[in-house]
């Protein structure tokens, strides 16, 4: 099967104990470029237009050995140049920045 190309951006949070070198090796294999903490960008895949979600998770886990508490989160654009994303593994969870805004206002008042 040929490489397409289409831009993807995969951001990962495997823990302490995550299988760090297999997710090197994996975005090694496609060439990807680091886009700081934990995050990386790339631009060709196996499989058809459509498909590609399940071919980069299926490809993934070859090289990854996946925990139920790793999270990986896929980032492309559509056929329609939308951004979208979605888990791939795991799910969201609170934010750590989550109440910080406590207490601002979002319109102004005089007092």
């Amino acid at each position: 099967m040929a490489y397409k190309k289409k831009a993807f951006w995969i951001s990962y949070d495997l823990g302490l104990k995550g299988d760090y070198p297999g997710m090197y090796k994996f975005l090694d294999t496609l060439e990807a470029k680091e886009c700081g903490d934990s995050l990386a960008f790339f631009n060709k895949f196996l499989g058809d237009n459509g498909s590609y979600t399940q071919v980069i998770k299926d490809e993934l886990e070859k090289y990854v050995t996946l925990s139920s508490t790793d999270r990986i989160y896929l980032i492309h654009l559509d056929d329609e140049n939308r951004i979208k994303g979605h888990f791939i593994n795991g799910g969201r969870k609170r934010a750590p920045w989550d109440g910080y805004a406590d207490g601002i206002s979002d319109t102004d008042e005089d007092m």
